[in-house]
């Protein structure tokens, strides 16, 4: 009987901190601070910027941790931020302004990673290789992990709470708006301007790894969304890249996404470059060749397709290069 009664009240218990969890989750129904909150403890955890003994570590293990339960004396322990995430997006009413909300995070995020891990040996030591980022200092090595850690985290976020439909609209709304206003990252100079490096990067893989979860990377596309958000995203490139957009963001910023994101569209989804048309292309391979991007530049005909193959040959024997 003894054993029996163990059983039950073990049972009992689990069934407590069952219901209390599920009670807890009631306010981010009703309140988008407290979702916004919740994301923000999100991008913490996984960075490891946490000051709580669970999120410390960083990692995957941080955002889940290992469910939910009582394991500490007194009562239930500490729910990770990403499991709590995972059992509340579904009822979050308006997910429209989710990705402005992930998006502005993932930036604070870098502003973080630059202050406190670049910053320290200053933003000269940044230097460019083929297509991204190198660093001669592991610190930076580990910040441009970080990075890319916080911008596929807020992909899957995008991704997981709005779909197709939101990652659509992070392309044509968000990331142009974002562009075209003016954004403040470096207040007080206190990364000495690392941050909109490393800024025009996170965006650039956030924006890759969204559309790689909402369309695949096929040659060819389970859906003719993928074709026409992609070509639109890559006509505002172009456009500003040849001064019909005014923009208000950094030029660092803008510098490091354009590279960024079309260095990653060459090397990780050339299809892409197949549903654009070739005028866009020479467009973007023009504003390359002023900013001595003369790799990405040709790579970007090269993946054009047959068609793009002349305009590339042209480029090369160009007198300028």
């Amino acid at each position: 009987m003894a054993i029996v009664a163990a059983l039950w009240t073990q049972k009992v218990k689990r069934w407590s901190d069952f219901l209390v969890f599920s009670a807890s989750r009631t306010v981010f129904h009703h309140n988008n601070d407290a979702v916004v909150q919740l994301l923000r403890s999100c991008f913490t955890s996984i960075l490891g910027m946490s000051s709580t003994s669970l999120c410390c570590c960083g990692g995957v293990a941080s955002l889940l941790g290992h469910g939910f339960g009582s394991h500490c004396s007194g009562g239930l322990s500490p729910v990770a931020p990403g499991i709590l995430y995972l059992r509340i997006f579904r009822c979050i009413k308006d997910c429209s302004i989710l990705a402005e909300d992930i998006l502005s995070l993932l930036m604070l995020s870098v502003k973080d990673i630059a202050e406190t891990t670049v910053s320290r040996h200053g933003s000269d030591k940044l230097k460019r290789t083929k297509y991204a980022m190198g660093h001669g200092k592991i610190s930076l090595a580990t910040a441009m992990t970080q990075v890319k850690v916080a911008a596929s985290l807020g992909a899957t976020l995008v991704w997981l709470s709005g779909g197709t439909t939101l990652v659509q609209s992070l392309f044509q709304e968000m990331l142009p708006s974002w562009f075209l206003s003016a954004q403040d990252l470096d207040r007080g100079g206190a990364s000495g301007g690392t941050v909109y490096k490393l800024g025009g990067h996170a965006l650039a893989y956030f924006a890759v790894y969204s559309g790689m979860f909402a369309w695949g990377i096929d040659p060819t596309p389970v859906s003719r969304r993928r074709e026409r958000v992609m070509r639109s995203h890559l006509e505002f490139l172009a456009s500003a890249l040849d001064g019909k957009i005014s923009l208000g963001c950094n030029m660092s910023l803008w510098r490091a996404y354009v590279s960024g994101f079309l260095g990653l569209v060459v090397d990780r989804a050339p299809c892409l470059l197949h549903e654009v048309d070739l005028k866009v292309l020479k467009k973007l391979s023009i504003g390359l060749r002023q900013w001595k991007e003369k790799e990405l530049a040709v790579a970007i005909l090269c993946r054009g397709g047959p068609e793009a193959m002349g305009v590339a040959a042209e480029l090369i024997l160009d007198s300028e290069w």
